[in-house]
């Protein structure tokens, strides 16, 4: 049952007009409103209210197809009024005062009326065909009732107008509804249907209360007070798309919430235009194409009308809930209108309207919208608008929009140079987000560049992903013809390259053979200075280090956006900071240009961001943050999409990994596919290495030695000048050590410890950690507190706990007990894992200990120590002596010599003796070796960090490390 809202007035009025047909008064009804407002439902409310009265019904509905058929509407009356073919018949037989031609056209009059009118005359054909429906009156009422009456046909509309002059005085009432702003070139139902006497119904649209009756028939529940309100503003109150929307919105069963258009809604949209006329669709679709840009001027120009006539149709769209101003209320219903234009119709118009746009001197990304829309280019601006908006959507970090530009670009242009040039720019722009998707371009690339027909940026763009991917064959010859063709003003270019390709192959550049300070020297030797990024850290990687250089590397990184930088340089750049001593530094600016990438969406950037910020923790010591931020890398980019620098998370995984004992993790991390050419990188070198101390810690000490034989033999070849900063020959050491080859180990560690370079202090005390390991006892002390020194200098707090562990364990050994336990004392400060505790039970001083039983630090103990009974004495006594007396106090009871300690403390050494004097008379002993019992029972100070002389920066304490239990394990043992 229809339910109606909002039109008793207008019903009132309908049966006030039949009451007066029934009284013996014809009438004429004349229902306007736009399509949707409400007509239909009103005039089968009529009718059903007649038919219920006794009256005759007869109705009829015109429609765009049926006006090409003549008395097509006619038929329709006569046929629901079951009007017979008979009384056709007999209203056009002899006997009642027509003579036809012949018979047949008695047939064919009553058969086929769109026939037989083309054969009569007009006034007889008329007459025949209104004489039963004014005999039918004489029975009883009759009302005709014609929806869409806009759209009859011309025959069945002068019918009509012949039926309505001849009513006065019968009982028939004619109810005809439709759109009042129609502008039909037939004039009839102008000039002649409402000109007749009639009464006028005009429907408007529902206000916000009637919307809320309706919603509140459909509601099970309490109606939301601002629900009506968003329903009537996306519907102008129009009800049919208000029932479309509740259809949409309840067809499973849910309760009545926010608008959701769907298909009813886009089915209603469509009925509303398509019962209108032709040009209301047209101006809709071009409305809808045009989106932000339409109005009156631009829909006239596309349609070559009139923008009053564009503003004719727009106003009654808005009347009846579509339009708000230009565009649709809702974005579904510009969907609808578009979706249902053939796919070759809504390519043209986007085409046309591109045009149109270009001209009219639109914005790129505007004009290159509707050329992706039309799905082709046309004209020869086209593809320069598409160039130029992917680079606009780049710089916006629109990568998925600016690649879309670029392929389309491809796809339409002609011209093999211009090819080039798009290919180079979408592999840019999908590098990225997915590095993997550049792999199909690269060799048609590799071509263009040998041929010379990029230009400098371009050809070493395809260089870098070349080395990415580990095509070195491919950005040889690259590399060889760019440098033969390079301008004087491009050679920064690929100088930039062949430096990155240096650190990460370890490849001599090809226009001047020689190592990375040569390589810098190139720009200082051209320009006077060195002002580039890559010049600058190429001095800091050959050891040509200053405050100034780091000052200027970490301000050049710290200036810009990752826009403005290249990754790979970026990388090195980080690295060779974190390894120059300044790593809080170097965290700081990776973490910001993390944060920078994560903004942007750059997925590559991000991935090897964190991979850099993983390396810095395991340079820190830090294997828990190490672990957790190379496998936070990995999930990022798929293997493929990798590339060879792989080797960086996934080596720094497993060796943090495998320093926590955790092997089941590292075993499945090696499972994990890489591509060959990762081993003849940097990190295939450092991924050997993990793999290697994986072994070691599993009792694999012949699988390890093969992967570190591996690994010199590569360092050897590709990277001469890098070799102190991987001390491939101390892993060979350690893994000849677990053999039985000490003499080996020895020589091993020996060179490697001799590599002096000023980026290779955390490789010379490991070494010099591992050599320990190698000597008698009685020199054993002096190398691990040479470790000790470089290893507070560099921040590794891991390899500083297990210095501190040998030297614990070699006084123990020598039988220094107290000193031992003062060593392990100061490894649970420095390691910051609070106060050392025996492995089983505390050992009286006066007991031998075993060698292998050194006192260990044990990670469940508080950070700081628990006073005993004796601590307000230990305060006293400590509060003896100054800080610098305790410093000196410490050193000296470690074992470390005046001259030694003097070069720590940065005090000349008549200071130290006079500072250990007073710290005799204080704490009432006689010598050294009464210093390290004395000092056990006192909190006194931690060792102080060994730092290079002029070093004001303000002491950073180490992060503290709770996940080691390889190296409790080994204090502990």
């Amino acid at each position: 049952m229809v339910r109606l809202f909002e039109r008793h007035r207008e019903l009132e009025t309908l049966r006030d007009a039949f009451a007066e047909c029934v009284a013996g008064a014809g009438q004429l009804v004349i229902i306007t409103g736009g399509p949707g407002i409400g007509k239909t439902e009103l005039l089968h409310e009529f009718a059903n209210a007649a038919g219920k009265a006794g009256a005759r019904l007869l109705t009829a509905s015109g429609c765009a197809r049926g006006r090409r058929r003549p008395m097509s509407a006619v038929r329709e009356l006569l046929h629901s009024g079951e009007l017979s073919a008979e009384v056709l018949e007999g209203s056009l037989s002899p006997d009642a005062g027509v003579n036809p031609a012949s018979s047949t056209r008695y047939r064919a009059a009553s058969v086929g009326l769109d026939h037989g009118a083309a054969q009569y005359a007009p006034e007889t054909l008329l007459q025949a065909v209104t004489g039963p429906v004014l005999e039918l009156a004489h029975e009883r009422p009759v009302a005709i009732v014609i929806d869409d009456a806009h759209l009859l046909d011309t025959q069945s509309l002068q019918t009509l107008l012949y039926l309505l002059r001849r009513i006065r005085n019968k009982r028939i009432i004619v109810v005809c509804a439709g759109w009042e702003q129609s502008a039909l070139a037939d004039p009839l139902i102008h000039d002649g249907l409402s000109r007749q006497p009639h009464h006028r119904v005009r429907l408007a649209p529902l206000s916000e209360q009637g919307v809320t009756r309706m919603l509140a028939a459909q509601a099970t529940g309490a109606l939301p007070a601002e629900l009506s309100a968003t329903y009537h503003q996306v519907t102008g109150g129009n009800p049919m798309l208000v029932h479309a929307l509740l259809d949409d919105g309840t067809q499973f069963g849910t309760e009545l919430g926010e608008p959701v258009p769907g298909i009813a809604y886009r089915q209603a949209v469509l009925a509303c235009l398509y019962r209108g006329e032709p040009r209301h669709l047209s101006v809709a679709r071009a409305l809808a194409a045009l989106g932000d840009h339409a109005g009156a001027r631009t829909a006239a120009l596309l349609l070559s009308i009139s923008p009053d006539a564009v503003q004719v149709v727009a106003d009654l769209l808005g009347s009846i809930g579509l339009l708000d101003g230009y565009r649709f209320r809702l974005p579904a219903g510009a969907s609808a209108v578009l979706s249902d234009l053939a796919p070759g119709e809504r390519s043209r118009l986007h085409g046309e309207i591109a045009r149109l746009l270009y001209l009219d001197g639109a914005p790129a990304p505007v004009v290159t919208n509707h050329l992706m829309a039309a799905g082709q280019v046309e004209e020869p601006w086209g593809l320069s608008v598409l160039r130029l908006a992917s680079e606009q959507a780049l710089a916006a970090d629109e990568v998925e929009q600016s690649t879309g530009y670029l392929r389309l670009a491809l796809r339409e242009s002609t011209d093999e140079q211009e090819r080039h040039t798009l290919s180079t720019a979408l592999a840019r722009a999908e590098w990225r987000v997915n590095p993997a998707a550049v792999t199909p371009h690269l060799q048609p690339l590799h071509r263009s560049v040998v041929g010379g027909e990029l230009d400098t940026r371009d050809a070493a763009t395809v260089v870098r992903h070349m080395l990415w991917h580990g095509e070195t064959g491919l950005a040889d010859e690259a590399v060889t013809a760019l440098a033969a063709s390079l301008d004087p003003g491009d050679a920064h270019v690929l100088a930039e390259v062949e430096f990155v390709r240096h650190c990460f192959y370890g490849v001599p550049r090809v226009s001047h053979r020689g190592d990375l300070a040569k390589m810098a020297a190139l720009e200082r030797a051209t320009t006077g200075k060195v002002n580039t990024l890559w010049a600058t850290v190429a001095l800091l990687a050959s050891g040509d280090i200053s405050a100034e250089s780091v000052s200027q590397v970490t301000e050049a990184l710290q200036s810009g956006q990752v826009s403005d930088l290249k990754l790979e340089l970026t990388v090195v750049s980080l690295l060779v900071i974190a390894v120059t001593g300044q790593a809080q530094t170097a965290i700081e600016v990776c973490e910001a240009l993390l944060n920078d990438s994560v903004r942007r969406g750059w997925t590559t950037w991000q991935a090897l961001l964190l991979s850099v910020r993983a390396r810095i923790a395991l340079l820190q010591g830090d294997p828990g943050t190490a672990a957790a931020k190379a496998a936070e890398a990995l999930e990022l980019l798929n293997s493929q999409a990798w590339g060879v620098l792989i080797g960086l998370p996934l080596a720094t995984a497993i060796f943090a990994n495998a320093a926590l004992g955790r092997h089941e993790a590292t075993t499945q991390l090696l499972r994990r596919k890489v591509p060959d050419g990762m081993f003849n990188t940097v990190f295939g070198v450092q991924y050997l290495r993990a793999r290697g101390h994986h072994y070691l810690s599993t009792d694999r000490p012949f699988a390890a030695l093969n992967d570190f034989e591996t690994c010199g033999h590569l360092m050897r070849e590709r990277n001469p000048d890098l070799q102190p900063l991987v001390p491939w020959r101390t892993d060979l050491a350690q893994a000849n050590l677990q053999i039985g080859k000490t003499r080996i180990a020895k020589e091993l560690a020996e060179e490697q410890a001799g590599q002096r370079h000023p980026l290779g202090t955390r490789s010379r005390a490991i070494a010099l950690r591992v050599l320990a390991g190698t000597s008698q006892p009685r020199h054993r002390t002096t190398l691990l507190r040479e470790s000790i020194d470089l290893l507070q200098t560099c921040g590794d707090r891991l390899e500083l706990a297990l210095a501190f562990a040998d030297l614990s364990a070699t006084y123990y050994e020598l039988g220094d007990y107290a000193r031992a336990r003062l060593v392990a004392r100061q490894a649970a400060e420095e390691t910051g894992d609070g106060e050392p505790q025996p492995a089983d039970e505390e050992l009286p001083q006066s007991e031998p200990v075993p060698t292998d039983a050194p006192v260990a630090p044990s990670p469940a103990a508080p950070a700081s120590p628990s006073p005993g009974p004796a601590a307000p004495a230990v305060a006293d006594s400590a509060s003896l002596l100054s800080d610098a007396e305790s410093r000196v106090a410490v050193l000296a009871a470690l074992g470390y010599t005046n001259r030694e300690i003097s070069g720590r403390i940065h005090v000349t050494v008549s200071t130290v003796e006079q500072h250990l004097t007073r710290v005799y008379r204080k704490l009432n002993v006689a010598s050294r070796t009464e210093l390290p019992s004395k000092l056990l029972d006192r909190q006194i100070p931690a060792l102080p960090k060994h730092r290079p002389a002029g070093d004001r920066r303000p002491r950073q304490h180490p992060v503290v490390t709770k996940e080691l239990p390889p190296l409790w394990r080994r204090l502990a043992l």
